[in-house]
């Protein structure tokens, strides 16, 4: 079956389950503390979890999950692209995942920096008590100190905000296929389900329930820089000189 999958289709997906099974069951427990991406001003954050955060998942459903939807909407891109164009269809929507994710986590972080500034709380002590040692402990701490320590010790990990990317991509470019969505026993046109799954995603990550630890707005950012490179791509490949 990967024979008939485009080469760089085929190479993510082997990537991502080598990845995943080395991660899971052969390497140590707190790999993902050096591979997932945490927020840039966590004192565990570095440099490389921008790309490697993408190749890290949170389960089997996780990454079976994301790997059909790899294999769903990638060869399709990827022969009318190209490989190159597709390769930078897929890490820089990734990468705009990470980018509008912790945007939106600043927001949040500022505003419970703000809260223990005004208890008088040493934030450099929390930094302190955040940062994880190589086996993977800390000091846990409580309260709002806790909140904040939960948020710099909470990494991101998935292929998501990229396939959002790649789906907005083959959206605009096969905007009438017919596709089926989890539980909907009818196929529905991209044009109309993906917009309906993007106001999905920007609801949910407006409004935060709790035990929800999906990134939302991490799919809203791949979904949106898979549209504008898509765009850009398109509107020069057919402009009139």
């Amino acid at each position: 079956m990967l024979k008939n999958i485009p080469p760089i289709t085929r190479g993510l997906i082997i990537i991502n389950f080598v990845v995943f099974i080395l991660s899971t069951y052969v390497l140590p427990p707190n790999i993902s503390n050096y591979l997932g991406a945490y927020f840039p001003l966590s004192p565990n954050f570095r440099s490389w979890q921008i790309i490697t955060h993408m190749f890290m998942h949170g389960g089997w459903m996780h990454i079976i999950f994301n790997m059909v939807a790899l294999w769903s909407f990638g060869p399709p891109l990827e022969r009318i692209l190209d490989e190159k164009k597709f390769v930078i269809l897929y890490f820089i929507s990734g990468i705009g995942a990470f980018i509008l994710f912790n945007a939106w986590n600043y927001y949040q972080y500022y505003e419970l920096i703000n809260m223990l500034k005004a208890q008088g709380v040493d934030l450099h002590e929390i930094l302190q008590y955040s940062k994880l040692d190589d086996n993977g402990f800390f000091l846990q701490l409580n309260g709002t100190a806790g909140e904040l320590q939960s948020f710099l010790l909470t990494p991101m990990v998935g292929a998501s905000g990229a396939l959002f990317g790649v789906i907005a991509a083959f959206t605009v470019i096969y905007p009438d296929a017919e596709l089926i969505f989890l539980f909907i026993p009818f196929p529905i046109k991209a044009k109309i389900l993906f917009p309906i799954i993007i106001v999905g995603s920007l609801f949910l990550g407006i409004r935060q329930s709790d035990g929800d630890n999906i990134a939302h707005f991490a799919h809203l950012g791949g979904a949106l820089v898979g549209f504008i490179l898509i765009k850009i791509w398109t509107y020069n490949r057919f402009r009139i000189n």
